[in-house]
């Protein structure tokens, strides 16, 4: 575990280490090496890791058909990326960023054994929508060097990064991380307080189970509600739309993980969203949620 102090000037972030090859963790690891990055991406298991690399594959196969991409580009970009599942890989990475699943303990061990293998150097960033950046650095022996960078979903599509300072992040870990995510072609907005949900789920969770709660007192149908707030606030999703886009289990770890740190009642989740993950609707990405996407 690394005591060194910070340093004042951090190296270039070149060379990129991603753990964890989900829908997050692939579109991370596509961004990066889009923009020039050698990148090694991290999964728990070779079938684990075939799928996501496949993800990734497929991405930029659709960015090529659609234009956005060479034929060369394409090529160049895949020979950028090794899989693994080794996290002793990420020995020569310049920053980490982990996309796991949202679980503080499994982060936490992850930050652990990052802590053990990354160089002093090294910078370790975070992927979390709701867990506390400076709960995560203190895993390890570098909270100077721990950030949050929380992208959004599709991250090659969605020009969104969320930037969180926890408590010991330092000015040059922090300025280094957004230039960072500047220069990946993303807006960087700052989220100054290490609170739970950041910014965006800080308004959006409330939002999304207060409507859910609605449809369980039976204020309105899912499609008056959706309608309502597209014609009546110019958004370009209703909110079970976007429940089903972002994911329900999702949207459901996000809130149990900030009602956990706060004890709010706004992010208390209804038991209609806890039915319906159980019973394996998820949104969008399970073929059916709120809507049914299966035909």
């Amino acid at each position: 575990m690394t005591t060194e102090h910070a340093p004042d000037h951090p190296a270039p972030l070149h060379t990129i280490g991603v753990v964890g090859c989900g829908l997050m963790g692939a579109g991370i690891a596509e961004v990066c090496a889009r923009r020039g990055h050698p990148v090694t991406v991290s999964e728990v298991s070779q079938a684990a890791l075939h799928a996501g690399l496949a993800r990734l594959r497929g991405s930029l196969d659709r960015a090529l058909e659609r234009g956005k991409l060479t034929d060369l580009d394409h090529a160049v970009t895949l020979d950028r990326i090794r899989g693994t599942t080794d996290l002793a890989d990420f020995a020569d990475c310049d920053l980490i960023i982990e996309a796991a699943v949202e679980h503080l303990d499994t982060k936490r061990e992850i930050f652990r054994r990052l802590d053990e293998i990354a160089p002093a150097h090294a910078i370790l960033a975070s992927n979390t929508s709701s867990i506390s950046i400076t709960r995560l650095a203190a895993a390890t022996g570098r909270p100077a060097q721990v950030v949050g960078a929380h992208f959004f979903n599709p991250v090659p599509v969605m020009p969104l990064v969320e930037i969180i300072r926890g408590l010991q992040t330092s000015d040059a870990t922090f300025e280094a991380v957004k230039a960072f995510g500047q220069a990946l072609g993303k807006q960087v907005v700052v989220c100054l307080a290490d609170n739970p949900g950041f910014i965006v789920n800080l308004l959006f969770i409330p939002y999304g189970l207060d409507a859910i709660r609605g449809l369980e007192q039976g204020v309105a149908t899912k499609e008056d509600f959706d309608v309502a707030m597209k014609l009546g606030m110019n958004h370009p999703m209703g909110p079970f739309e976007l429940l089903d886009f972002v994911g329900l289990d999702t949207v459901l770890f996000i809130a149990d993980a900030m009602y956990d740190e706060t004890r709010d009642p706004r992010y208390a989740a209804p038991p209609l969203l806890r039915r319906m993950v159980a019973a394996g609707h998820t949104g969008r990405k399970g073929g059916k949620g709120f809507y049914d996407y299966r035909t």
